[in-house]
């Protein structure tokens, strides 16, 4: 019987590809992987599971009881990869996407995740949006106009006020830092 198996901690293209080859090295090869999750055609057995478990550990990922963490990792799955890795804009706002990304209300959504993750979904996104910004800034390919274009926000000015809010700094001030104080996705 096919199942869902949800994984903590994936943020990238390349942890897609970790993923997919522990699961297919313990003999049970994935239908498809996307950011946090794992369709499998039959369920594992209590040995591929712990066997999977530990390589997924040892590659700094978790397996996830369906409940609560398994939600947030979707939520969060969802939110990087629509900042990060998706060229096409939202058609609708964040809270519709992940309604129906998740098939669940938003209101239920966004109060679990601030009760787990102390933290509102609002201040998730800006927090990841900001981290890309950061990533646009230091590639010094786009300009800030071009940068608030493709994160869709309203203006220039409006990525400025929630990048100082953020980071304490402007987005030029930032620019001229030879530091990176990025932070990696799954820290956010």
């Amino acid at each position: 019987m096919a199942e869902t198996i949800y994984v903590k901690n994936m943020v990238c293209p390349r942890c897609i590809a970790a993923v997919t080859a522990t699961f297919e090295k313990t003999g049970l090869p994935p239908e498809q992987v996307t950011l946090g999750e794992v369709k499998v055609a039959q369920s594992p057995s209590d040995e591929q599971l712990k066997q999977i478990q530990d390589d997924l550990a040892n590659q700094g990922f978790e397996l996830l009881n369906p409940g609560k963490s398994a939600i947030i990792a979707q939520i969060k799955a969802a939110i990087i990869d629509q900042i990060h890795y998706q060229k096409d804009h939202l058609k609708t706002n964040f809270s519709t996407f992940l309604s129906d990304k998740l098939h669940q209300d938003y209101s239920s959504i966004s109060r679990l995740f601030s009760s787990v993750e102390g933290v509102t979904i609002e201040k998730y996104i800006m927090s990841q949006k900001i981290e890309k910004v950061k990533e646009l800034l230091r590639y010094d390919e786009l300009t800030l106009s071009q940068i608030a274009l493709q994160l869709d926000y309203s203006s220039v000015a409006h990525l400025s006020t929630q990048f100082k809010k953020e980071t304490g700094m402007t987005p030029s001030v930032f620019k001229k830092q030879k530091e990176n104080d990025r932070r990696t996705i799954d820290k956010i």
